[in-house]
């Protein structure tokens, strides 16, 4: 099991995400989803723009992501953070999101996966990206699995 992360260690890592998220963003966006549409081992990403809690301005995140049927499963992992993304805490309080795949954008309605679908997922989740296993050892909480899927 891989020990906690450090407060520095946090730092860094927050950093780096401040300024990668966006170009990866950027770069997707103008690109059409043709660059930065994989990421480590492959793994596919979405665009995840969310309605920010506090200020109410869309926050785009780009996220590994598991496709099934009309559902997008993505996971609140923040790198195996002590605390949750906040693109996480965004949905909590605004569950009507927007992703886009390629060119295509499609809203959504964001609810956390219950104990059962995520033991369902989790497995399908850290084939597509096994840092996240990893993730789950080095943090107290237990991470959180998201289902996006056509409002009902």
């Amino acid at each position: 099991m891989a020990p906690p992360m450090t407060k520095r260690e946090q730092r860094v890592l927050s950093g780096i995400t401040k300024v990668l998220g966006p170009v990866h963003s950027f770069i997707y966006r103008a690109s059409g989803g043709r660059l930065g549409a994989n990421f480590s081992y492959g793994a596919p990403i979405v665009l995840l723009t969310t309605k920010g809690r506090k200020s109410g301005e869309p926050r785009t995140t780009p996220l590994i992501y598991l496709q099934d049927g009309e559902r997008i499963i993505v996971v609140a992992s923040k790198g195996g953070f002590p605390t949750n993304p906040g693109w996480y805490l965004n949905l909590q309080a605004h569950p009507d999101v927007e992703i886009q795949l390629g060119t295509n954008i499609t809203k959504l309605r964001a609810r956390t996966a219950s104990a059962e679908e995520k033991a369902r997922y989790w497995p399908r989740l850290c084939e597509i990206y096994p840092p996240y296993q990893g993730y789950q050892d080095r943090t107290d909480r237990p991470i959180p699995v998201v289902i996006l899927e056509p409002a009902r």
